[in-house]
This record gives C-alpha cells, sequence and structure tokens, in this order.
C-alpha cells in the first residue's frame, strides 16, 4: 500500500512536467576522486530550477572514508532561461561520514546550508557543462578521537555511544564542474 501511494504522488509531482525540463548529471570532480554521485534538476520556472544531487563513497584511493551525502539546491540564473549561463542557488547539505584521516577518527554527521555561484556552458542542445562553487555554514556532530583509543566502549551512556565533538564552521559546500544530460 505504501509503494502504490509513493507511486501515486511521485506520478502527481511529475505529471506537469515536460520531457526537456528534466535533467541528469554527475560531478567530474567528484567522479575523479572516486566519489560516485548522480544529480537530477527539473526546471520549475522560466529562471529556476530545483535540484537533488547524492553521493557516496566507501574506501576511495584505498583510504579509511566512508560516506554518504545529499544536496538539494534551487538555482535562479540571470540569463532569462534555466540551464543556461550566469546562476545563483540556495542549496543544503546532509551527509553522514566515518573517515580515519592522520591516525584521527571522525564519525558523525553534518547538516548545513549556503550560496552557490556558478556558470552553465552549453555543449550541444542536450549536454551542459556546469562550473559551480558553494559556501555555507555547517552544523556537524561526531565522535573524534585517535585510533587505538577505545572509544566505542569508554564513552557510552546506556549502550549509546555519546559524541564529543559538536559545532559550527564555515565550509565549502559545494565545489566542482558536471556534466548535464537534458533529457528529451
Amino acid at each position: 500500500m505504501k509503494k502504490l501511494l509513493l507511486l501515486f504522488l511521485l506520478s502527481l509531482a511529475t505529471s506537469g512536467l515536460h520531457a526537456q525540463m528534466l535533467a541528469l548529471s554527475t560531478d567530474v570532480l567528484m567522479d575523479g576522486l572516486q566519489i560516485p554521485n548522480i544529480g537530477a534538476e527539473v526546471v520549475t520556472g522560466e529562471r529556476s530550477v530545483i535540484g537533488l544531487h547524492a553521493f557516496g563513497a566507501y574506501h576511495p584511493w584505498g583510504k579509511d572514508v566512508k560516506v554518504v551525502g545529499v544536496q538539494p539546491e534551487y538555482r535562479y540564473f540571470f540569463s532569462g532561461r534555466p540551464m543556461y549561463h550566469y546562476f545563483v542557488g540556495l542549496g543544503a547539505l546532509a551527509t553522514s561520514y566515518d573517515i580515519t584521516w592522520a591516525g584521527k577518527v571522525y564519525n558523525g554527521n553534518a547538516v548545513g546550508a549556503g550560496l552557490t555561484f556558478g556558470y552553465v556552458l552549453p555543449l550541444s542542445k542536450r549536454l551542459n557543462l556546469d562550473f559551480h562553487a558553494g559556501f555555507g555554514a555547517i552544523y556537524y556532530r561526531q565522535k573524534e578521537y585517535f585510533e587505538g583509543d577505545f572509544y566505542d566502549e569508554d564513552y557510552s551512556t546506556n549502550g549509546v555511544i555519546r559524541t564529543n565533538a559538536t559545532g559550527y564552521t564555515l565550509l565549502p559546500t559545494r565545489i566542482g564542474v558536471s556534466l548535464t544530460y537534458i533529457l528529451k
């Protein structure tokens, strides 16, 4: 029943879409860093697009890194048409990670929001190259400890492992070059 309801809601949400109003993308910089990702963008007006990008990695470059995240974004294009030339975007980020770096372990979650600026270069009728950079505020909540510490045993309360590092920081939220294919 839940699947049927979800299918019905998705069909309602996409019933007004035209084929040229949907695009799929991948960030080639993230691909080069061995972080698989995929994105979808839907035109919502004469100058606006809503997109959702997802990424994840498990041991890229042979390093002890596990990360998964999503980035929804609203973009406003100054050129008068969507997916063409200069834009500014308002985006969010939600990620979960477990990273061991230089003998230190970072295991937690982060959420944030920020602004993205960019330029879309049309390569052909259906293919675009999207250059973008974003900066924003990130709230993180993580376990942070040195390798070899018995953190999971020493810092638990009623079987729930406590975080020992929380806070806000300003970081790049999105930097990349995306290859976008406009579906027809």
